[in-house]
């Protein structure tokens, strides 16, 4: 595994914290990791799909 160093706003660092200790991850860096598991398998779903529009709801701001 690599380490990588990224930057959150605080408000979804505290949500991502509160999600660890309701239990739902065992700590941050695998809620993280969860995410982008996430990410990943939206953007490979939006790939197979042929409807052309842009499912990346993660890319979204």
């Amino acid at each position: 595994m690599e380490r990588v160093t990224l930057r959150i706003p605080k408000q979804q660092i505290e949500e991502v914290e509160q999600m660890v200790e309701t239990g739902e991850f065992p700590n941050r860096s695998e809620a993280i990791r969860s995410a982008v598991r996430e990410m990943l398998a939206e953007q490979d779903d939006s790939r197979d799909s042929n409807d052309k529009r842009d499912k990346r709801k993660w890319a979204r701001v």
